[in-house]
């Protein structure tokens, strides 16, 4: 069956391929067919048929002469800050509309090098500022998961809101993501998906639109943490274009998946008991650990005690970085250029742009960030939070320095909610999402997200395992025990 071929897991379709078995052409098509079909979702922002179409045919000829790297025909969805030569790439923002870029993002080369397929970009919060793709110039993508008797579109949470909902929604075999504050790892519980974000510096940021050039970080949204593990070796390595990127050797994560962890000591922090939790996750969380307790795991309570002070140091630094990285888009060299009158000058038409092309999501985040960087409060709110940060990064040291080898705490305050129910509430709350993921950023640490259960209205909820800095390998077969534990396997009804 051609649909059938969509819910192939990115190492069944590898292993199908090099067998001869099915062509990178079929997957393609039943791919496109898929993305082309779910308008509903609203999961891509472009579909590229004619270079899907182009390099499977290419993929197929380098299967046929035995020259097949993993990825090699492999059909993926690239969010939209990855930049991709002669293809829209506007990070969801109305300012860039009209961008086409003449360059390829480090990212996306290394995968079209082994011989990857594009089928098209895919939607996000704009700049990947917000929790539920709800900035989106595109408008919302939607969650394929509903609550059981409920019609209402819930979000598939934020930034990479698109590629999550494509993801598990068979719309593709995987996607890239971004995580600045839990952009991949969010969505990736929202959606009942697996979602990698790498020690920072693993992955290079060339080419992808920043936000928080501290704090951002590119990862794989897959089906499976095998289907992470491959995908997080094609994307990974040094990159001289980068100036954060480290130049350490890429290990072979797919064989690190051992599904071992007798005598690995994974820490259970107390201060992520944060109010306002749900019963259900707090459950969820108590079952994870006794699932890798069960493998053989030693389960610690750790403290980590700085973490209640990580959601506002965040909301200082990104946005401070943001109003920095944002200050190019101004009308001048590319993207939306506002219309001026005879008399209007060079500062009418920043303001002007500005004010038309950016949604009020990024406006308030830039004005935070001008604030917090103004004279009079650069050192009462930057420099503070900067201090901060450097604090939770030590607790995160002291607790490995212990011989923590990973820590089990949850991905999200709760399952999926509907869209819209944010809208006419505090920012504050919206934030709020991110309490369980920020601190991974912060401290420029791997972080993986699980999917380990569903909730009693049949959402998904995951776990989030992080690992010490350049341990993904660990980290992910940590993970590959807890996802075969919890036995997770459920779809979402189709009604798109």
């Amino acid at each position: 069956m051609m649909s059938d071929l969509t819910k192939l897991t990115v190492a069944a379709a590898r292993d199908a391929l090099r067998a001869g078995e099915v062509t990178a052409a079929d997957l393609t098509e039943a791919c496109l067919t898929a993305a082309e079909g779910s308008r509903a979702l609203n999961a891509y922002s472009v579909v590229t048929a004619d270079k899907a179409r182009d390099q499977a045919a290419a993929a197929d000829a380098r299967i046929a002469a035995g020259d097949a790297p993993d990825m090699c025909g492999i059909p993926l969805g690239i969010k939209d800050l990855f930049c991709v030569e002669g293809v829209p790439s506007q990070a969801a923002s109305n300012i860039l509309s009209g961008f086409l870029p003449q360059y390829e993002s480090t990212v996306t080369t290394k995968l079209w090098d082994q011989g990857a397929v594009c089928l098209g970009k895919l939607n996000m919060d704009e700049f990947a500022m917000g929790s539920s793709n709800e900035t989106s110039c595109y408008g919302p993508a939607v969650n394929p998961w509903r609550r059981e008797g409920d019609n209402r579109g819930l979000t598939p949470g934020g930034s990479s809101g698109g590629s999550a909902a494509a993801v598990s929604a068979d719309l593709c075999l995987a996607a890239t993501g971004t995580d600045t504050g839990g952009s991949i790892r969010q969505p990736a519980a929202l959606t009942g998906i697996v979602g990698i974000k790498p020690t920072y510096g693993r992955v290079s940021r060339w080419g992808i639109v920043a936000f928080a050039s501290s704090l951002d970080q590119a990862g794989p949204m897959t089906k499976t943490v095998r289907d992470g593990a491959i995908m997080l070796r094609a994307m990974a390595g040094h990159d001289p274009k980068d100036s954060t990127s480290a130049d350490f050797a890429v290990p072979d994560f797919e064989a690190a998946l051992t599904g071992d962890i007798r005598g690995r000591k994974i820490g259970i922090p107390k201060e992520y008991r944060v109010d306002g939790m749900s019963a259900e996750i707090e459950a969820l969380w108590h079952r994870g650990a006794e699932m890798l307790r069960d493998a053989g795991a030693e389960v610690v309570d750790i403290s980590l005690p700085h973490t209640k002070y990580a959601l506002p140091a965040y909301y200082v630094i990104a946005p401070a970085e943001a109003s920095s990285n944002l200050a190019r888009y101004d009308g001048v060299r590319y993207g939306r250029r506002a219309k001026l009158g005879s008399g209007d000058g060079i500062t009418d038409l920043y303001e002007r742009t500005r004010a038309q092309g950016f949604g009020a999501e990024v406006q308030r985040r830039i004005m935070l960030g001008t604030y917090v960087l103004s004279a009079g409060f650069y050192d009462a709110y930057y420099i503070r939070a900067q201090k901060v940060r450097t604090l939770i990064r030590r607790d995160f040291e002291a607790v490995f320095a212990d011989g923590i080898d990973a820590i089990l705490t949850p991905a999200t305050p709760s399952a999926a909610f509907a869209i819209g129910s944010m809208e006419d509430k505090d920012p504050v709350e919206m934030y709020l999402n991110d309490v369980f993921t920020v601190t991974v950023n912060l401290a420029g640490l791997p972080g993986v997200s699980v999917p380990v259960g569903l909730d009693g209205s049949g959402l998904p909820l995951g776990l989030q395992i992080i690992g010490r800095p350049w341990e993904e390998a660990e980290m992910l077969n940590t993970a590959s025990v807890l996802e075969s534990a919890s036995g997770f396997s459920a779809k979402a009804e189709k009604w798109w």
